[in-house]
């Protein structure tokens, strides 16, 4: 057996292997519901043979989607359209995940499609779409031409911390086995840690212990919501890739903390924090942010994803077999290929491969190998 097809254990929950589906917003919620594009959507993920399937970005309050069509669980009646989403990936093998979050001072923004920009009024005239108003730790803006965000009262940092805490028991409901806390990529809680964006001089910010006290009082929200039993990642950005901004050793710090405060999992990604332009120091490569997987495992003694830029299955068993990750994830290959987990198993060796597959794929793909052995084509 492959590293990267061994299984791997969390609390109680055994994935059957060190593939994730990493959260892919699909902006097709209407009011926060899910729907069936998101049934069928994260559904061939665990035909597919994920062993760890995250639905998207899901806002823990209606103010705090980054778009009109993020999904949500704000209010108990979106339990039950992602009961059946949750009840189908754990059927066919995977575990179901969430991804919780609320965007901050990005929210009310434009789908990519349409300029990933703030709501202007063509969404008004022509989707009928309405902005609404952003809060974030500082009234700053999250770039050039977007606007003020308000800064958050004490009150609102408080039910924000609840609501937290309200999806997740929301999401237990729901039949998830997982939370995976959004705190990277400019979103509320990156915004929190940041010293970007916190320029707040009370108790939520002014220092590094102060920046990261939100992120801290999330996991203990969600923490008294959610069964010990079940598992809690966050991914963070790694680092800002900005002077100024958080480093990996800052970033080191924030995990060592999370997982005081019951965080089983850290998903390492990075950037996101100054505008949509790519930071200078940022190179993409395959796998560029892998090393900051390995360092935070170690240095933090934290169980680690690795993220961005993967699609080789020898480059993904390597990550695992020497220790940078205790998993991985993908996205954008996964749209391309679904089945990508199944395709990689026959390329890193695994016996009777087809025999992974769900019995009414592999059972045909089984018979067409032998025919074609047979008549001497394979």
């Amino acid at each position: 057996m492959s590293h990267l097809f061994s299984p791997i254990a969390l609390r109680s929950l055994t994935f059957k292997n060190r593939v994730a589906v990493s959260p892919m917003s699909q902006y097709r919620a209407r009011d926060g519901y899910a729907n069936d594009w998101h049934m069928v959507h994260l559904g061939r993920f665990a035909i597919g043979g994920a062993g760890l399937v995250y639905a998207e970005a899901t806002a823990v309050e209606a103010e705090g989607r980054r778009t009109i069509g993020d999904l949500g669980l704000w209010d108990d009646d979106q339990i039950n359209n992602l009961k059946p989403i949750a009840e189908f990936i754990s059927q066919e093998g995977a575990v179901p995940g969430i991804q919780l979050s609320h965007a901050g001072r990005k929210a009310s923004e434009r789908r990519p499609w349409h300029g990933e920009t703030p709501i202007d009024d063509e969404d008004i005239a022509v989707r009928g779409e309405t902005p609404w108003e952003a809060i974030a730790p500082s009234a700053i803006p999250y770039a050039d031409g977007w606007p003020t965000p308000k800064e958050m009262s004490e009150d609102d940092i408080q039910r924000v911390i609840r609501s937290f805490g309200t999806a997740a028991r929301r999401s237990h409901e729901a039949g998830f086995k997982i939370i995976e806390v959004y705190a990277a990529h400019g979103f509320l809680i990156h915004q929190f840690l940041s010293p970007i964006s916190n320029t707040r001089t009370d108790k939520w910010g002014g220092s590094d212990e102060n920046r990261r006290r939100f992120a801290l009082e999330v996991a203990k929200s969600i923490r008294a919501n959610w069964p010990d039993a079940y598992p809690l990642a966050f991914r963070l950005s790694s680092t800002d890739w900005l002077d100024g901004g958080l480093e990996i050793e800052d970033v080191t710090d924030i995990a060592r903390a999370l997982k005081n405060e019951g965080v089983d999992l850290i998903d390492c990604s990075s950037g996101g924090i100054g505008g949509k332009e790519r930071p200078r120091r940022m190179k993409i490569e395959q796998g560029f942010q892998v090393p900051f997987a390995g360092q935070i495992r170690k240095d933090a003694d934290i169980a680690t994803m690795a993220v961005g830029f993967l699609w080789d299955a020898q480059n993904c068993e390597k990550i695992i077999e020497t220790g940078q990750a205790n998993m991985i994830a993908l996205a954008r290959e996964l749209l391309t290929d679904p089945n990508w987990p199944l395709h990689a198993a026959a390329e890193l060796g695994a016996e009777d491969s087809q025999a992974m597959w769900p019995i009414e794929a592999g059972w045909w793909l089984m018979k067409r190998d032998r025919l074609l052995q047979k008549l001497g084509l394979r």
